[in-house]
């Protein structure tokens, strides 16, 4: 089945950066759409980023310039580059895959992560 694995949360001061990884198995990784999404307390879920199966990435306008999502083939791991990291990134961050699209855009994922807590502090 599927599996989908994060790490690389923690706490960090603004400012910061973390890289998140995610290691996935049970299906085929390099011909898959995948991405991050983020949950803070409250507040709905975010799609943070996106890499399609053709390669091309989409990230929320608030991430634009900080955040980077990339995939390792060889390894069947994701990756979010956060840098500059502000106390409102503060979430937990889960690892997806299997886009959901409508229109062009993706607008969910079939398969999720645990999730790992990053904590942003001023």
């Amino acid at each position: 089945q599927v599996q989908l694995m994060e790490s690389g949360g923690g706490s960090v001061q603004a400012g910061g950066s973390l890289r998140l990884s995610c290691v996935a198995s049970g299906y085929t990784f390099s011909s898959t759409c995948m991405g991050w999404v983020r949950q803070a307390p409250g507040k709905e879920h975010l799609r943070v980023a996106t890499i399609d199966r053709d390669g091309s990435t989409t990230d929320t306008d608030s991430v634009k310039g900080r955040f980077a999502i990339s995939k390792d083939n060889a390894k069947n791991t994701l990756y979010l580059k956060m840098n500059s990291l502000k106390p409102e990134d503060s979430a937990m961050y889960y690892c997806a895959a299997d886009c959901v699209h409508s229109g062009g855009d993706v607008v969910g994922y079939n398969y999720w992560g645990q999730g790992t807590q990053v904590t942003v502090s001023s």
